[in-house]
């Protein structure tokens, strides 16, 4: 039977990406289902003070994102959003494309959803089972972190953060030893400052 690993992933975050793209490479060489969850960095930050105004521009542009993949899920079930993800995630990070209604628009259509849910983006309807979605990625790891967050068999972690997304084996053995480190007890933190971009591939 196979393992069920939860990932929770914000459109926005070109590191998720990466950690999403390496979890399905991990399912083509382990024994894992990988399912997928929306957090929110605006969620994360909507009470942050000092944030460079940059972001915070880019957060409040964050919020149609995931309203609109929220609401996918609600009405279908969490099953959308693996095919929902990478239609839009495909176009945002190695496309390049500005994560916005057009994009939005063009991936609902690719993964035969309805058009209207994209009216979800500028409505508050979805917002407390985005927050409940949120919330339990955050009980998971806590506060100090941000997406991805991914848990299997009551072990769950930040990250991993991860320039390319390894392939075949060498993904397999990125997840053997996430969670050796990640299931030990008293572990909290491995990391060094990133030398590169994400690279999309």
């Amino acid at each position: 039977m196979s393992d069920t690993v939860d990932m929770w992933f914000d459109p926005l975050c070109p590191w998720a990406w990466m950690t999403s793209r390496w979890l399905l490479e991990v399912e083509k060489v382990r024994d894992v289902e990988v399912r997928f969850h929306v957090m929110s960095l605006s969620v994360l930050n909507e009470n942050a003070e000092d944030l460079p105004e940059r972001y915070r521009e880019m957060l409040e542009r964050g919020w149609g994102p995931v309203r609109v993949a929220t609401a996918a899920a609600q009405k279908h079930g969490e099953h959308v959003l693996r095919d929902l993800y990478t239609a839009i995630g495909t176009r945002v990070h190695p496309g390049g494309r500005d994560l916005d209604a057009t994009v939005l628009g063009e991936a609902l259509d690719e993964v035969g959803l309805e058009p209207d849910l994209l009216e979800a983006a500028d409505s508050d309807v979805y917002d407390e089972p985005l927050r409940a979605s949120h919330e339990r990625a955050i009980e998971l790891v806590g506060t100090e972190v941000g997406t991805p967050v991914v848990a299997v068999n009551g072990v769950a972690f930040f990250g991993p953060v991860v320039s390319p997304a390894p392939k075949g084996e060498a993904a397999g053995r990125l997840w053997d030893g996430c969670l050796l480190v990640a299931g030990t007890d008293g572990f909290f933190e491995l990391k060094r400052t990133r030398t590169r971009e994400p690279i999309f591939d």
